[in-house]
């Protein structure tokens, strides 16, 4: 007897139209990675190395299977903070900054 599959991600055209559409707004706008706030490489294939460009879900897929093909979701990451996160909730914001501390541009 086989268990049965854990695999929760089911793509579409949908969502890779969605999925692609997001992608070409981040790179347009050189859009900073919202775990870290640094610079994403958006010149790298996506997902082939540490900085480069991710498709992140504000709400883990695995705990929040329902809103995966949201793209209000959808937000830009660098691999490696999204591997780092794995399914954590988002963390709680602390506030405005006073000011800008790193140069993104």
């Amino acid at each position: 007897m086989t268990a049965p599959s854990r695999k929760v991600r089911k793509g579409g055209r949908q969502f890779e139209k969605d999925r692609k559409a997001f992608f070409l707004k981040c790179k347009a706008e050189r859009a900073v990675c919202w775990l870290c706030g640094m610079p994403i490489d958006y010149e790298a294939p996506q997902n082939t190395s540490d900085d480069s460009y991710n498709l992140d879900h504000f709400y883990p897929v695995t705990k929040r299977p329902d809103l995966q093909h949201d793209p209000a979701g959808f937000r830009p990451s660098h691999t490696q903070c999204n591997n780092l996160r794995g399914n954590k909730d988002p963390a709680t914001p602390i506030g405005a900054l006073s000011r800008q501390w790193i140069r993104t541009a």
